[in-house]
């Protein structure tokens, strides 16, 4: 469990006056009808991972809405995770003022309550008003310490273990991950894609001499001059991605820097005159640019779209979830992340169709090539490349264009806060590179666009033409793929109308149960086919034992999905732990929704959670 961030509430370790009178005190409260100190939990530890701090006496909640019951354990802080040690059940009441407020830096008040909010989207709740102040400080402060204010990589979770980790020397490619910090690496990749006859690996960066967001060592094309790299520090060199079976390729770009002066932008010029030439000219074929910077989405709305999004999925409690769920898709529809996840789509399709259909070369171009190039090359390698939709090769994939592609994690995630501003919020950092807004069309723009194309005449309408062209285009190999059958081991393209993206349950919703169908979904499909194929093998062994007359006693297949009550729709991603004691909606959406009888013979009406 990696922590995310750290919400405090309520008061120091010593309580303020109570709001109410507690008749059950620490000592006497009881799980399963055991004193709680019997029972003691084991830490696991990787290799390598050191305990760094620990308290004990801590009370784990499970947010219902009449009362908190909660799991009584240890809380445990190491150089690479938060634990939480204990399973047994304990009931406990108790008021706390729900004020929630980020913790950060040097505190002078430790809280009561802490809510950490993870990665994965998990949101935990623990109490520590039993815990003695000495073990609040530490476990509260080593959190801290590894979240809110890491200045250095190695106060940082998973880096200050991975310097005790031990790395593993990879001697066969094909069955483990690439790491691509070899000539070696980039070599194989080449010839596994057979772009080895129109690229080249080169070296010329080795030891970071040249850039250093440029990896070690990557691939150009073959007659370009490696001199060309060091003359721009690597802006303005075409650097090769993957190689298609007809032999077009993606390629990527940084820009020039931009320059005021004309004497340097006429070099600037000149030497890009050249380095298209060069990939212009047999035997590469024809070359279309993608500008990622200006014609595309920015950073910034990409921020702030996840930013609103992830937010709906950070609940902590049944009464919250049934408040955001009566606005659900209206609050989805604003945060405009599932129209950012389709506008992605489409663009690596088209970028699939100029390669596939079209069998053109495509130069994506973005101001340092670290951004948006990651995110695009990746998905159009995933819908082209059968080996990048395997475990192995998914993991390369990450390797070779986010990892050694230069991706800025640290600024992107803050990792070491130099936004804290920002970050207060549960928030990604906003992006550092300045990048341009897409433009809102509104009534003013379309008449000056139409005032420029009569102005402008043929030119104008010529670039209309095109680009109409291209959306022909791209429909028509959309549509000619959909209605083919499926091959799995080649091409594979998405859907992207409108109601075909939708959001990936079993990563937002899984730690929701109140999300969830209880037996609904695909999984009730999957439960009866599973139970079909144990009832075909059992027979099955039943012939096989009368047609061999063996009288081996017969082993009775294990039925995975019993216990169908247990299931849910994210099956089998997530498995319903515990249910809500009472349908906590609204009463005025409750009666909405008429007789409870009639809602149950009801289809989902809100969250369609079969299809993921």
């Amino acid at each position: 469990m990696l922590g995310k961030g750290v919400v405090g509430g309520g008061g120091g370790t010593k309580a303020p006056k109570p709001s109410f009178v507690s008749y059950v005190r620490p000592e006497e409260i009881h799980t399963n009808e055991k004193e709680v100190t019997e029972k003691e939990v084991t830490l696991h530890l990787l290799p390598g991972e050191q305990l760094l701090c620990e308290a004990s006496t801590v009370l784990k909640y499970v947010q219902e809405d009449s009362c908190q019951h909660g799991v009584y354990g240890r809380l445990v802080c190491t150089d690479f995770k938060i634990a939480f040690l204990g399973d047994d059940e304990s009931a406990l009441d108790n008021d706390f003022d729900e004020k929630k407020k980020t913790l950060f830096g040097q505190l002078k008040k430790y809280p009561e309550k802490l809510i950490i909010h993870c990665k994965d989207l998990r949101v935990f709740q623990f109490c520590l008003r039993y815990t003695k102040e000495e073990e609040v400080k530490r476990i509260v402060s080593g959190i801290i310490h590894h979240t809110q204010a890491p200045k250095l990589l190695k106060r940082l979770f998973l880096f200050s273990y991975a310097t005790a980790a031990q790395n593993n020397t990879v001697t066969d490619p094909k069955n483990h991950t690439v790491m691509f910090d070899t000539l070696k690496d980039w070599c194989w990749e080449l010839e596994r894609t057979k772009g080895n006859m129109k690229y080249k690996a080169v070296s010329v960066n080795e030891g970071y001499k040249v850039c250093e967001r440029l990896p070690a060592y990557f691939v150009v094309p073959t007659p370009l001059p490696e001199e060309n790299v060091q003359r721009f520090q690597g802006h303005g060199i075409p650097i090769w991605c993957w190689s298609c079976h007809n032999g077009s390729a993606l390629l990527k770009m940084s820009a020039l820097p931009k320059e005021q002066d004309d004497g340097i932008l006429q070099i600037q010029k000149s030497f890009l005159d050249g380095v298209y030439k060069t990939i212009h000219r047999p035997p590469y074929e024809i070359v279309k640019t993608e500008d990622l910077s200006s014609n595309f989405l920015s950073l910034q709305e990409i921020q702030t779209a996840y930013s609103k999004f992830k937010q709906l999925f950070l609940i902590d409690n049944s009464t919250e979830f049934w408040d955001t769920d009566i606005k659900w898709f209206s609050l989805l529809e604003s945060s405009s992340w599932l129209d950012i996840i389709r506008r992605c789509l489409k663009k690596a399709i088209e970028i699939t169709e100029c390669m596939e259909a079209q069998n053109m070369n495509v130069l994506l171009l973005e101001e340092n090539a670290s951004d948006l190039c990651c995110l695009i090359s990746s998905l159009v390698q995933l819908m082209m490349d059968p080996h990048c939709r395997t475990r192995i090769g998914f993991q390369s994939l990450i390797q070779k264009e986010w990892v050694m592609g230069g991706h800025c994690f640290l600024d992107r995630c803050n990792h070491l806060r130099q936004n804290d501003k920002e970050e207060h919020q549960r928030q990604l950092s906003l992006p550092l590179t300045q990048s341009k807004s897409s433009p809102k069309r509104g009534f003013f723009r379309e008449e000056t666009d139409h005032l420029i194309k009569n102005l402008l005449g043929k030119r104008i309408s010529k670039l209309i033409n095109s680009s109409d062209e291209l959306q022909d285009n791209f429909r028509e190999f959309y549509d000619s793929w959909h209605s083919k059958p499926t091959d799995y081991h080649g091409l594979l393209l998405p859907h992207i109308e409108g109601p075909e993206i939708k959001v990936w349950a079993q990563r937002y919703l899984r730690w929701i149960p109140e999300a969830q169908i209880l037996g609904g979904g695909r999984v009730a499909t999957m439960s009866k086919l599973l139970e079909m194929m144990e009832e075909v093998q059992s027979l099955q062994e039943k012939i096989d034992e009368r047609h061999h007359s063996q009288q081996a006693p017969q082993a009775e297949a294990p039925c995975l999905l019993r216990n169908s009550a247990r299931l849910s729709s994210l099956f089998p991603f997530a498995l319903l732990q515990r249910h809500s004691s009472k349908p906590v909606l609204p009463t005025s959406g409750w009666k909405a929704l008429g007789d409870e009888d009639d809602l149950a013979k009801r289809e989902d009406e809100f969250v369609d959670l079969g299809d993921v």
